[in-house]
């Protein structure tokens, strides 16, 4: 079947949208409102430059939530499930947004730009309603925006050799989630060691839309040397390492600690946030389901990230597959998947509902491979 989506005003064109067409961008799709690369015609050599060389990404659509004024530290540490207090300017955190039930309702990284100023880097959702809501509801002396500010990302091994080439040796010091604010050939951002992969990654914030082409050129000039291409997030990579995708992996009614992110949140600091009264009440009775691997039997599957449905062995509801693929360094099926308790230990067989019929499976820890 061949379809087309119409580019028009109600979907916002990146920064880079012009760059990625003439780097021979093949799919799309929407996120945040904006149009988000997802292909460029080759995937198997899209998931080599990610794993072997270097990849760029526009990956725009990661849109900053801002949180500026007297009151921004206040209101960050009602949301982030993490004590605040203790970062520094340059400094990022994963924070995990919940609502008070303790659901799950964004995955961002935070960053801290001045005491008075943070940036919650988010995924697809409309949060800058839901932070101003509470800002407005509480009465505190804050403002919640939409900064113009577009992420570029460079992931693979090679990512370090092109960044020293760009700014200079020092970007070898950035320690993950750390970020500094610099400029390149009068082009303003922020630099920051991160990324939505388990390879070596940086991230690029570009703080003026209307240099969005010179800033790709200028990177991809950078890395040719050092086997740089176009690339988007990877949907093998990230399920090889186990990367959470937000609205794929979570159900609308899933929460951090099944999903494996308990280590993220801290709910025993004197701090309150939303929905820490739920995830502690979640954590003394045990989550009801959690997040594992499955290897699934042969043949080879498409790549999915539709919901397939799973049984135990004696046909009863066991949970649901969140993304199958093909693992490309594996060389077998993998999936990632949410899974009743009682059946979510390794080696626990069930059995899993494909588009081509029902498959077995064995459950299996995460990460299927280990960064590094």
């Amino acid at each position: 079947m061949t379809f087309r989506i119409t580019i028009g005003p109600r979907i916002r064109k990146s920064p880079y949208f012009d760059a990625t067409v003439a780097a021979g961008v093949s799919d799309m799709t929407v996120y945040n409102h904006m149009y988000m690369p997802t292909g460029f015609g080759d995937f198997e050599a899209e998931y080599r430059r990610l794993v072997e060389t270097v990849a760029l990404w526009d990956v725009a659509a990661e849109r900053q939530v801002q949180i500026a004024g007297p009151d921004a530290a206040r209101l960050v540490q009602m949301l982030a499930p993490r004590d605040i207090s203790k970062m520094k300017v340059g400094q990022g955190r994963y924070a995990l947004l919940s609502d008070v039930t303790g659901k799950l309702i964004n995955d961002p990284v935070l960053l801290k730009l001045a005491d008075d100023r943070f940036w919650f880097s988010i995924a697809d959702s409309d949060m800058e309603y839901w932070v101003g809501g509470i800002a407005a509801a509480l009465g505190l002396d804050v403002e919640v925006s939409e900064p113009d500010v577009s992420p570029l990302a460079i992931q693979g091994p090679n990512a370090p050799l092109v960044m020293a080439d760009l700014f200079g040796d020092w970007v070898r010091e950035l320690k993950y989630f750390a970020f500094r604010e610099t400029e390149l050939d009068g082009i303003p951002l922020i630099l920051a060691r991160s990324g939505w992969s388990k390879q070596a990654g940086f991230e690029i914030y570009l703080m003026d839309g209307t240099r969005g082409t010179d800033l790709w050129d200028r990177v991809m000039s950078a890395g040719l040397p050092h086997g740089i291409g176009p690339g988007s997030p990877n949907v093998v990579e990230r399920t090889e390492g186990d990367l959470l995708s937000w609205g794929a992996d979570t159900r609308p009614d899933a929460n951090a600690l099944e999903l494996g992110l308990g280590a993220f949140i801290n709910l025993d600091m004197a701090p309150d946030f939303i929905g820490k009264e739920a995830l502690t009440k979640i954590r003394a009775e045990g989550p009801k389901r959690r997040r594992v691997g499955l290897f699934i039997e042969p043949p080879t599957l498409e790549p999915s990230d539709h919901n397939w449905p799973m049984q135990d062995l004696d046909g009863n509801a066991a949970g649901l597959i969140s993304v199958a693929v093909p693992s490309i360094r594996l060389q077998r099926n993998i999936a990632i998947a949410l899974v009743n308790t009682p059946l979510a230990d390794a080696g626990t067989r069930l059995v899993v509902e494909t588009p081509s019929g029902p498959r077995q499976a064995e459950v299996t820890a995460l990460p299927f491979i280990q960064p590094g």
